[in-house]
């Protein structure tokens, strides 16, 4: 029987939060988003991890108080669910969606949501998963999709007005990104040196509260770029990508 671990005050400190494990160079990252993380408890935000060293875990918290711009009431929004390597096709998945789903309903909430995409992109789970589990598109725009389980009728989130603008009057390339990731830190500042060396300008805008993170021009879950005024993805970008994407 898999063992589960809550991250929470008491054990967070001693815990490894999954996604950058073994990785040196982004422990700073670890570092603030577990900052990040303590944070955001007293929102009721939810960090569920296999007891097991691995990148494995769940995080999830009200969609009223989630750093993404979705709108929405009495909803817990999933900002990622991940299980990779060997632990997968051992069922974990399967087990930490369905806690979420049962823990929301125990605390009353009206469903459960989640940012996906039509043709799988990095940094978002994989649609057809949470399809099996009933979720629906409820919103979308341009490539990705707001999916949503409902546990009642009545309300149901949507991606906020800003969101679907993706474009933004700068025509510099700008990068958006917050302390939600652990692996934005190290890349935001490879990517700055790397504009400082080659003399290009690069654009930073930090999410780091709650107004902006439901404001951004865009879909947003922890890093969008923009090139020119426009949106062109969701990719979490190093020095090499950068100089592939900007050629492309």
């Amino acid at each position: 029987m898999n063992e589960y671990i809550n991250l929470s005050l008491n054990n967070i400190a001693d815990e490894h939060i999954c996604c950058a494990i073994g990785d040196k160079k982004h422990q700073d990252g670890v570092d603030v988003k577990k900052e990040w993380i303590k944070n955001k408890l007293k929102d009721g935000h939810v960090f569920r991890k296999l007891n097991a060293r691995g990148k494995t875990f769940i995080e999830y918290e009200p969609v009223e108080t989630a750093w993404v711009p979705v709108e929405g009431k009495n909803y817990e929004y999933i900002y990622c669910l991940w299980v990779a390597g060997s632990f997968k096709g051992k069922g974990i998945a399967k087990e930490l969606l369905e806690y979420a789903i049962n823990d929301s309903k125990k605390k009353g909430m009206n469903g459960v949501c989640t940012i996906t995409s039509k043709k799988k992109k990095p940094f978002l789970s994989e649609k057809n998963f949470f399809l099996h589990y009933g979720f629906k598109v409820v919103d979308e725009v341009g490539d990705y999709e707001l999916l949503a389980l409902q546990f009642e009728e009545g309300n149901i989130p949507k991606f906020s007005d800003s969101a679907k603008l993706m474009e933004i009057d700068s025509k510099d390339f700008t990068i958006y990104y917050s302390s939600a990731c652990p692996y934005v830190e190290y890349e935001v500042k490879e990517l700055s040196n790397y504009a400082k060396e080659k003399n290009i300008k690069i654009n930073f805008i930090k999410i780091d509260n709650l107004e902006k993170a439901k404001t951004i021009p865009c879909i947003f879950n922890n890093w969008a770029n923009f090139y020119k005024g426009k949106f062109i993805s969701n990719t979490i970008l190093n020095a090499n990508s950068f100089e592939k994407l900007i050629k492309e």
